[in-house]
């Protein structure tokens, strides 16, 4: 006889499946909330592509802040809108070179404001893209994706468990399992932020107030690092040939933008610890910056240079403590203001 079943006896097996996925959800999300997470917007590349569409749905003359983590976390968006009365868009994407954004700008007709753009040493002179898919998700994005991350920020920021960090499978893989033999092992990078709806980013207090958790930041940012008279000739002249081509790129786009009566600010933010002999190892600052900053002829703020800009709190060598980046982003904005006025005077304007 051919089976069938009916409604009502699929109905409790539903009810059941239901429970028991409530159940768990709570439980996953009790754990992480005990483990300090904290609801927040997730920082997914439709958000990055929300925010970038911003400059073509009338807000192309406002300030546009881009590069890397160091840029994203340690500029506060609410502390810049009070010092200035405007509030930037903040298009930085961690672990990403700022030149491709900045070359999509230069042929962005609708982008008319002031460009500050994060220079990190490892990042910007290999051009290294950790996040470009963003860029992609903003070239192409279909309406299917733009729904669904409406839908997704309807629900973000009440759920503590609502990252990548702690997705099951991520979970596991980064478990204390036997190492196999003759296979490298690089751990991913951590949480280490939280997000708004308009991607203002505040290191995660995690970080500051857990040490062995700022270890781990710590022991991830310096793993693979390669002592420079290791590597080969052949390696070596690979990285410098690398180097130059992307500065080369900055400094066309740079000019393009320029052309086009845009203002480029440079900013070089802190960093310490292993940061601070890996960056002047392999990107000399007189080789880099210094050649970035007099071939274009753009504003350069390098921290190293401005007393306001130095003695705050890197938890894990590399951003401005949560606690800190209020008074960072003030300190940050007035250097830019007044290096600003007296380039202007040197140059007559």
């Amino acid at each position: 006889m051919p089976l069938s079943t009916s409604n009502s006896d699929l109905r409790p097996a539903a009810l059941v499946a239901l429970l028991v996925t409530i159940l768990l959800m709570s439980v996953w999300e009790a754990y992480w909330r005990i483990e300090g997470s904290l609801p927040a917007y997730r920082n997914s590349d439709g958000l990055w592509a929300m925010e970038r569409r911003r400059i073509n749905d009338g807000e192309g003359g406002k300030t546009v802040i881009t590069g890397s983590s160091r840029m994203f976390f340690n500029t506060q968006l609410d502390v810049w809108e009070q010092e200035s009365g405007e509030r930037p868009i903040q298009l930085a994407l961690e672990g990403t070179s700022p030149v491709s954004l900045m070359e999509s700008l230069a042929d962005d007709a609708d982008f008319t404001g002031t460009l500050i753009v994060g220079v990190a040493p490892g990042l910007f002179f290999s051009g290294f893209e950790y996040r470009g898919s963003a860029f992609k998700q903003y070239s192409f994005e279909s309406p299917a994706h733009r729904i669904g991350q409406q839908i997704s920020m309807l629900v973000e920021p009440y759920l503590a468990f609502y990252h990548s960090d702690y997705s099951l499978f991520t979970v596991i893989k980064r478990q204390p399992f036997p190492a196999r033999a003759g296979v490298d092992f690089e751990a991913d990078v951590r949480r280490l932020a939280t997000y708004t709806r308009d991607r203002n980013a505040r290191l995660w207090n995690k970080v500051e107030n857990d040490p062995a958790y700022a270890e781990i930041a710590k022991q991830i940012w310096a793993q693979g690092f390669v002592p420079i008279d290791e590597r080969s000739e052949d390696e070596l002249e690979g990285r410098l040939e690398n180097r130059n081509k992307q500065i080369e790129r900055a400094i066309a786009v740079t000019t393009k933008l320029q052309d086009r009566g845009i203002e480029i600010i440079f900013v070089r933010n802190p960093a310490e610890g292993h940061y601070a002999v890996s960056e002047p190892t392999y990107n000399p600052r007189s080789d880099t910056w210094d050649v970035l900053i007099e071939k274009t002829g753009a504003l350069g703020i390098h921290w190293m240079d401005h007393e306001e800009l130095q003695g705050f709190w890197l938890p894990e060598w590399s951003h401005m403590s949560g606690s800190e980046a209020d008074r960072y982003t003030k300190a940050l904005y007035h250097v830019v203001q007044r290096e600003r006025t007296q380039q202007n005077d040197s140059n007559g304007e």
